[in-house]
């Protein structure tokens, strides 16, 4: 047992650890996912009704294998049905009998949808799965009447249309869906039903007004009379650097939304009401390399394992802002699990994401970090905002770090972004530690290296035990995450 560790001069990292020193409280929530009607996300992905394997799915055609891994991230809220498809999405559609179901052209990806997994299906998976559901409305060409019948639909149990409907489907307790997000994304061009923000806020106004009558209960994300304020960002870049410091980007607009959420509850006089952010699609996503319509099936490497990693890191350090943040999305599409008709691949970025879940819950620590920086440029498809961070971020932290405590167990977020020197790291914990010291890591010498499904462990995670001396000069592998779980003594 050891105290207070000391600072080593060889080193050329430092970071310092006090575990009195709690930021906030880290929101089981951030570590949720996101199911969209896209790609195989839905049909071929946590769900295959045409199977022929023997044991692959159960009686409702449920994929085992990628309900395991997706158990094994153990996610609290997954969102449903989008994204972008929901502004042409009818969720009528898709209750009752499969057979009676209507076929439907899809807007938002050029495709078509089938309707046999719906509303029903889903609550059902969610229910398997342990997880809690969170549906999204169509503000697109769906109306306040529509959105109205689907949380009757959802939550009543008195002997209304829509509760008795949801009876006759089979199902006679409410579901009490409690997460509900008024329309995605209504202020882009590449949305059926774009707003202006004056004309969104006016018409979000209502519908959330209407909603909270027929059910005081539930919690609405986006803008006005709301619980939760929804943000979107996808990163990516061909380059190195670039790709792995833009998630700089998300956590500054993390902080702005903050502050502006912080100056609308003065300006309003809403001091009873603390609305938090809601990161409800974030992942690394380059639509030239995985275009939407083509189903988006990204293949990672392990550049973009270390920026979610980075983005795992933000979430822990905003803690006290962020209250729920979804993984954009699970399988296939832009997504950690992939699947063929008979198998199942883990890629890259599974891994750090796995880690997270696991262990960086319970309370946030504050830090003080030393290390390189970088000052060169960054980026990511999504216009501009690219070239705002590199002016109000000039040197981007090589060595990025976030930590966490719960059970008397400190666990520390490690990711050295350098391309080509390791960071030789001291830490100068406060408090008392028992000896051992467990270390997961996530490491390829090439920072290319991907998954595939006949070299499935190309990229994994490695664990080890070191002495908690060896953590006054511990050496940070280039490119690489790790995580160290050191005991309360």
């Amino acid at each position: 047992m050891e105290t207070a560790q000391t600072f080593a001069e060889s080193a050329n990292g430092l970071i310092k650890l006090d575990p009195t020193r709690v930021i906030g409280t880290i929101d089981d929530k951030v570590y949720s996912g996101f199911l969209e009607h896209m790609g195989r996300c839905i049909y071929g992905g946590i769900v295959d009704f045409d199977c022929t394997v023997p044991g692959l799915t159960n009686e409702k055609g449920y994929r085992l294998d990628v309900g395991k891994a997706l158990k094994d991230l153990d996610m609290p809220v997954v969102r449903y049905p989008g994204g972008n498809f929901v502004s042409s999405y009818h969720w009528l559609d898709a209750v009752g009998p499969k057979e009676n179901r209507p076929r439907r052209p899809e807007l938002a990806w050029l495709g078509e949808e089938s309707n046999q997994f719906g509303t029903d299906e889903f609550m059902e998976w969610c229910e398997y799965m342990g997880t809690e559901p969170y549906l999204c409305l169509n503000m697109g060409t769906g109306t306040l009447d529509e959105a109205l019948a689907w949380v009757e639909y959802c939550n009543s149990d008195k002997n209304t249309y829509y509760a008795n409907l949801r009876r006759k489907n089979g199902h006679e307790k409410p579901y009490n869906v409690k997460y509900w997000s008024l329309g995605n994304e209504v202020w882009g061009p590449w949305q059926v039903g774009q707003m202006t923000a004056e004309d969104y806020s006016k018409k979000a106004f209502q519908w959330a007004k209407a909603l909270k009558l027929l059910d005081p209960d539930i919690k609405l994300a986006l803008i006005t009379q709301i619980d939760y304020y929804s943000i979107h960002l996808y990163t990516s870049h061909e380059e190195y650097y670039k790709n792995v410091t833009c998630v700089a980007a998300a956590e500054r607009a993390i902080q702005i939304t903050s502050r502006l959420l912080d100056l609308a509850t003065i300006t309003q006089k809403a001091y009873d009401k603390h609305v938090k952010i809601c990161f409800d699609e974030w992942n690394v996503w380059d639509p030239m390399r995985a275009p939407g319509h083509l189903g988006a099936e990204e293949k990672y490497t392990l550049s973009d394992a270390i920026a979610v990693a980075s983005w795992g890191n933000l979430f822990v350090r905003q803690a006290p802002t962020v209250g729920m943040a979804n993984i954009a999305q699970c399988v296939n599409v832009i997504a950690p699990v992939m699947t063929t008709p008979t198998d199942m691949l883990l890629q890259t970025i599974y891994y750090p994401f796995l880690l997270f879940t696991k262990y960086m819950r319970g309370q946030s620590l504050n830090l003080h970090v030393e290390g390189p920086t970088y000052k060169g440029e960054t980026g990511a498809f999504f216009g501009d905002y690219m070239k705002w961070i590199k002016t109000t971020e000039p040197a981007i932290m090589l060595l990025d770090v976030s930590a966490a405590k719960k059970d008397g167990i400190v666990s520390i977020a490690v990711v050295n972004r350098s391309l080509e020197e390791d960071v030789v790291t001291a830490f100068e914990l406060e408090g008392e530690y028992k000896e051992d010291v467990v270390t997961y890591s996530v490491y390829n010498d090439d920072i290319a290296a991907v998954n595939t499904y006949e070299k499935k462990d190309v990229v994994g995670i490695e664990e080890k035990t070191v002495k908690l001396s060896e953590l006054k000069s511990f050496t940070v592998k280039k490119h690489s995450f790790v995580m160290l779980r050191i005991t309360q003594a």
